[in-house]
């Protein structure tokens, strides 16, 4: 078995297995003994490469398990797409700047924050709107008091508008099944291009692409329409009743805690240059100090976003489709603006309130501090597609001056209490490059395929799991992949 043992965690059946060798090794040297039971040799030692979530988890896991792991990171900080920020804000305040929520459905972050004594707490659900230069209540809008100013919506609700001119595909996949070829066969449409076929007005395919295409970070051009109808068909998507909630204190706990638990199996700042396999070992080479060194092990994890796995010099290669499916696979664009204010306006009882939905450049609006005490407050911006793009080409003070106008536009009064502001534009994230993963046109095996061993080679992150795109996907991927290697052992 590929592990590494230490004296508390031998089982009987695994000290069977190794009490031969261990015998013979110490009659050639006093210190083998202790050498096999640490898992100081290449000949059993895992390479994770990526200190995400995903190769955390998986690390977390294996180490628990006995095995002999070793965790090389670019950063000089865990957590990957988990980003806390602190130190640019006053009072205490903190943003998250990457992945954000927590579903009532995020089983495996959950689980895990139950385990490290973390807690969560709900997040503020939608107050209004501000669509087309109007301020909407979201209680005038579900009441029906209120409509929204685009053509085609009904009245009672914001999100899911569109659902109801995809209805004829839902119905298909009830009726022949998500494996049918005429429902698989919806993979080689895009979101728009099967609005239209369902005569949507444009103004729907635009809503659309401010609500649910903002949850994907994509464009409804790029999006594959047959992800769309099975998300609709398994279950309703997002909408302003969706329970979502954060970690108390700061999303980068938990990565923390994770990196706190392997100590110094983590090794910092090392980017992976490139790396070499073959049926018998595999050979990691990355910087360090600028210069190159390389270790061995019997099995190694990828878990790197795809737009960086793919600069990364492999030898001799993956498979022809495998490595179709990293270079091909879709990302969007994301960015996060946080925005510190010395007084909570949006608390005052003529606001809007404190989340708004908007077809701005800021997309989604929200007081961020809510858990947190003082007369300051963090309004924070979820924003996608093209709207990121734009902010992204900018600079940081065109990005500042974008996002101070329109939460002037929103909030009249924001200009009397701004304080300044930061951003984060993922793809411009040299370990990132893009948000995450995104179901494109033509791209239904992708997952499925990138998830898939290669002699040597796992493969985690959020790309490879069924609950692509949040932190509880790249977990998923981590625990998968610990336990495939389990199996393997």
């Amino acid at each position: 078995m590929a592990s590494a043992l230490n004296q508390n965690q031998l089982t009987r059946r695994l000290f069977l297995k190794k009490a031969g060798s261990l015998v013979s090794a110490a009659a050639v040297s006093p210190f083998a003994i202790s050498t096999l039971l640490s898992g100081g040799s290449d000949d059993n030692r895992i390479i994770i490469v990526g200190a995400g979530l995903a190769g955390l988890s998986c690390a977390y896991e294996l180490d628990n398990a006995g095995y002999n792991v070793i965790l090389l990171e670019a950063r000089k900080r865990p957590g990957g797409r988990v980003r806390t920020y602190r130190d640019p804000f006053a009072d205490h305040l903190y943003a998250e700047m990457g992945a954000e929520y927590v579903d009532s459905t995020d089983t495996y972050v959950r689980d895990y924050c139950k385990k490290f004594n973390l807690t969560i707490l709900p997040a503020k659900q939608y107050d209004g709107a501000y669509v087309r230069g109007k301020h909407l209540s979201m209680e005038g809008l579900k009441s029906g008091r209120l409509r929204l100013p685009y053509q085609g919506t009904n009245s009672g609700q914001l999100f899911g508008q569109e659902v109801s001119y995809i209805q004829q595909w839902i119905d298909l996949v009830k009726e022949k099944g998500e494996k049918s070829p005429d429902v698989l066969a919806l993979d080689n449409l895009s979101i728009e291009e099967m609005l239209r076929k369902g005569n949507a007005p444009k103004d729907i395919i635009d809503l659309y692409t401010y609500t649910n295409a903002t949850e994907s970070t994509a464009v409804p051009s790029k999006m594959s329409a047959l992800y769309m109808v099975l998300a609709n068909s398994r279950t309703s998507a997002f909408s302003e009743n969706t329970e979502e909630g954060r970690i108390f204190g700061g999303n980068d706990q938990l990565p923390k805690t994770f990196a706190k638990k392997l100590a110094n199996k983590i090794k910092y700042n090392r980017p992976l240059t490139s790396l070499n396999f073959n049926e018998k070992n595999v050979t990691a080479f990355f910087m360090k100090n600028g210069k190159q060194q390389s270790i061995t092990g019997i099995q190694c994890v990828l878990a790197l976003p795809l737009p960086v796995l793919k600069t990364i010099r492999i030898t001799p290669g993956f498979s022809n489709k495998k490595s179709h499916c990293i270079n091909k696979q879709s990302y969007g664009h994301v960015m996060k603006v946080a925005m510190q204010y010395r007084r909570r306006f949006w608390d005052e009882p003529d606001s809007i309130g404190q989340r708004v939905f908007t077809d701005t450049p800021l997309r989604r609006v929200y007081h961020f501090s809510i858990d947190q005490p003082g007369p300051r407050g963090i309004l924070l911006s979820f924003t996608s597609g093209d709207d990121a793009r734009k902010l992204g080409r900018m600079n940081e003070q065109n990005r500042m001056q974008v996002s101070r106008k329109t939460c002037a536009d929103i909030w009249p009064e924001a200009q009397n209490h701004w304080e300044g502001g930061v951003t984060k534009y993922w793809n411009e994230d040299p370990w990132v490059k893009g948000s995450y993963s995104v179901a494109g046109v033509g791209q239904k095996d992708f997952r499925e395929i990138l998830a898939q061993q290669e002699g040597p080679i796992f493969f985690a992150g959020e790309h490879t799991a069924i609950h692509r795109a949040s932190m509880n996907g790249a977990i998923e991927s981590g625990v998968r992949v610990s336990d495939e290697i389990k199996q393997v052992g």
